[in-house]
């Protein structure tokens, strides 16, 4: 591998109260019980999101709707925070001179909000700004090996929602999956992704 792309909100970032506390919000003032959004929270953009709700919103409506969900994101940052072995791991791959970046399906703002209540300063970040499509479309993955200058094929993606892993699937990149999920490699934690990268357990090549 020659370089790791890792996803935000879950995998690096624990966003998960604020995420919910948002679409909680946001589905009180659409009339939807929070129960019928669950499954669709984690891992995809706000707008694919509110399009699986509401398939007969037109452009306008569907963009409104799902800034409406962003704005009451931006500021609930209360107890977003780095989860645990995020710095340790980018910290292994800083000194290992391990290219990487942060893919996600926030937008830029949020991201940057998001990242500095965790302490997390990358050296790339892709957004859901960046590329014509979100996940689970690879197209945020191969802008960011486009951006790093490397192959897909030779990236990590550490992600930890099913749209995240089909979206690396999809750019032609090796998975590891976080949450109980299923990929080429299955994780329980940062911390044990670290570890296996120490010891050799997965190769990546450094410059």
């Amino acid at each position: 591998m020659d370089a790791v792309l890792l996803d935000m909100d879950g995998t690096l970032v624990d966003s998960d109260a604020a995420v919910e506390r948002a679409w909680l919000a946001w589905a009180a003032e659409h009339g939807l019980a929070i129960g019928d959004l669950l499954p669709q929270l984690h891992g995809s953009p706000a707008d694919s999101t509110v399009r699986a709700l509401f398939p007969h919103l037109d452009d306008d409506a569907l963009d409104r709707a799902a800034q409406r969900q962003l704005d009451l994101q931006y500021d609930d940052l209360a107890d977003v925070h780095a989860l645990p072995g995020a710095h340790e791991l980018l910290a292994t791959l800083d000194r290992r001179h391990v290219p990487w970046a942060v893919v996600t399906s926030a937008d830029r703002r949020l991201a940057k909000a998001r990242l500095g209540a965790a302490g997390i300063d990358p050296p790339l970040l892709v957004t859901i700004e960046d590329s014509a499509r979100g996940k689970p479309f690879p197209d945020p993955y191969l802008v960011a090996a486009q951006r790093l200058g490397v192959d897909p094929a030779r990236c990590l993606v550490v992600e930890d929602s099913q749209p995240g892993i089909d979206a690396g699937h999809a750019a032609g990149a090796q998975v590891a999956a976080l949450r109980g999920l299923t990929a080429e490699l299955s994780i329980t934690s940062l911390a044990e992704l670290t570890e296996r990268l120490v010891s050799g357990l997965v190769f990546i090549d450094g410059s």
